[in-house]
């Protein structure tokens, strides 16, 4: 005969209440779209980072220092609409008021 006493570790616990369910789905919900944002933002960066170094390549025979020619593509393409397909050399070409602007932040001379 078996005695009570070996299966008693081997208790089934308690399911968790409806709340703490609630609770878990909102957890993995503010989880994945934090995962979204920042895979996102990953990608923007990026993009960014493609088309500033594609504006520093096209400067590249200014006789200024990289570190400004740097600050004006960075402030160039953080004034260009994230859908515009023009590169920030081309785009600068229709947009005086924003390159001037550029050249004072940056210190273009």
């Amino acid at each position: 005969m078996v005695s009570n006493r070996q299966y008693a570790d081997t208790r089934v616990t308690a399911l968790p209440n409806k709340g703490d369910f609630c609770m878990m789905k909102r957890i993995a919900t503010l989880c994945c779209a934090a995962l979204l944002l920042m895979a996102s933002a990953a990608f923007a960066g990026q993009d960014d980072a493609k088309w500033i170094a594609k504006c520093i390549q096209d400067n590249k025979d200014a006789n200024v220092p990289v570190e400004v020619v740097t600050k004006y593509c960075t402030c160039m393409n953080n004034l260009m609409d994230d859908n515009e397909t023009q590169s920030i050399t081309q785009w600068e070409k229709t947009h005086p008021a924003e390159r001037a602007k550029c050249d004072k932040e940056s210190g273009w001379k």
